[in-house]
């Protein structure tokens, strides 16, 4: 018989009942180290007391009224994003897969506008990952996303990830927008240099093109700047947000230029929840918190001393990992060993990780993670590895 809730997820057998700080405590008492942020979640770590007055006092004042009405919470967070952003306007969702769906329909309502309806193809990469939606999982377009979901959304062109070569041979006059990860996360913690930032930033302007940036999982200080693409000194038109905005609020964004979202006009899209005061009241308190250059020079900091003994980690033991990878508090330890097999040490050394594609153990933690936390998070990544190599 079929379990009352959907079982589309295959879950790691633990309960957690509260969180503080970079702690998880399960239901039987055990604390886990969380290096997993709830998926690049909770930047500020759990139960930060910000977020919990922010969004104590707005419950108590108000949840919801839709879009039908003005919400200051929303006015003031879109103002605080594009003061700190390229953009000039922001549409709220609740999450990375709406963004992503506002931003297919952005980028093509753009070049309708324009009298272009032929231009509608986006050009995206292996590996990719843009959400569970129709239009997600066609621009990811990997079998394991897209099997027995057709006919699939069209429109979409697939290219091999930092194939610079087979990118500028398929824009075409079709070519809408090219849309990547800055640092692709689900396809495991695979980076685009700057170099190869400022290429397709360039190729876009050559070709007259829009650049969507989906900085779902890699934005919010994740990467030690606000947004992982100001490393490059470049800027998109358009980029999907979530995740770390909301702190562990369900909350994103689409970001974009005047320009960008132009086509975008009343009744062309919209969202009951997407917004709301509680959402918003919890997301000014996090870019709050996360963009000051002494919060963001923190995380250089600690993500400099946790990239330095990830590598003494791998060192230590050849057998079990090939190297680390990633940027600022996204890091991955690529595996020699099955990449599940090392999660999975990690929960019996109470220490949390994330999979990922090509054989990639995900950390992602807090970015308020402290030395000390970082120091013991080595020392149970070490026992979890021995456990594997030993097995």
């Amino acid at each position: 018989m079929i379990a009352s809730v959907l079982p589309t997820y295959s879950r790691a057998p633990m309960t957690f009942v509260k969180g503080e700080g970079s702690w998880l405590i399960e239901a039987d008492g055990r604390r886990f180290l969380d290096l997993g942020a709830g998926i690049a979640v909770n930047v500020l770590g759990h139960a930060h007391p910000a977020l919990v007055s922010a969004i104590t006092d707005q419950a108590n004042a108000l949840w919801h009224t839709s879009n039908l009405y003005h919400i200051p919470q929303q006015q003031m967070l879109a103002d605080k994003l594009v003061d700190a952003t390229f953009a000039d306007t922001v549409f709220f969702t609740n999450s990375g897969t709406e963004s992503c769906e506002l931003a297919v329909k952005m980028a093509r309502k753009y070049w309708y506008d324009k009298g272009q309806e032929d231009r509608v193809e986006i050009i995206t990469f292996d590996g990719s990952f843009h959400g569970r939606s129709a239009a997600g999982i066609a621009a990811a377009g990997s079998e394991k996303m897209t099997k027995g979901f057709g006919p699939l959304l069209g429109g979409f062109t697939h290219l091999a990830f930092g194939d610079e070569e087979a990118l500028a041979q398929a824009v075409s006059d079709k070519t809408a927008a090219i849309m990547i990860e800055p640092v692709q996360g689900e396809g495991g913690i695979r980076p685009l240099s700057d170099h190869e930032l400022q290429s397709l930033r360039k190729l876009c302007d050559t070709h007259g093109i829009l650049l969507i940036l989906d900085e779902v999982q890699c934005g919010v200080g994740r990467t030690g700047k606000l947004f992982a693409h100001e490393w490059a000194g470049i800027t998109p038109d358009i980029m999907m947000v979530a995740k770390g905005i909301g702190g562990g609020f369900p909350l994103g964004a689409v970001l974009a230029t005047e320009d960008a979202a132009s086509g975008m006009t009343a009744g062309t899209h919209g969202s009951t929840y997407g917004g709301n005061p509680l959402g918003c009241a919890v997301g000014c308190a996090v870019i709050d918190h996360v963009n000051t250059p002494e919060f963001l020079e923190d995380v250089n900091r600690k993500s400099g001393a946790l990239r330095q003994k990830l590598e003494g980690l791998v060192a230590s033991h050849p057998d079990v990992f090939d190297s680390v990878r990633g940027s600022g508090m996204m890091l991955g330890l690529k595996c020699k060993a099955t990449n599940i097999d090392v999660v999975n040490a990690g929960y019996d050394a109470d220490v949390i990780t994330v999979p990922a594609a090509d054989n990639v153990v995900r950390l992602l933690p807090p970015l308020t993670i402290t030395d000390e936390e970082i120091a013991e998070a080595i020392t149970r990544l070490d026992i979890a590895a021995t456990a594997v190599a030993m097995a």
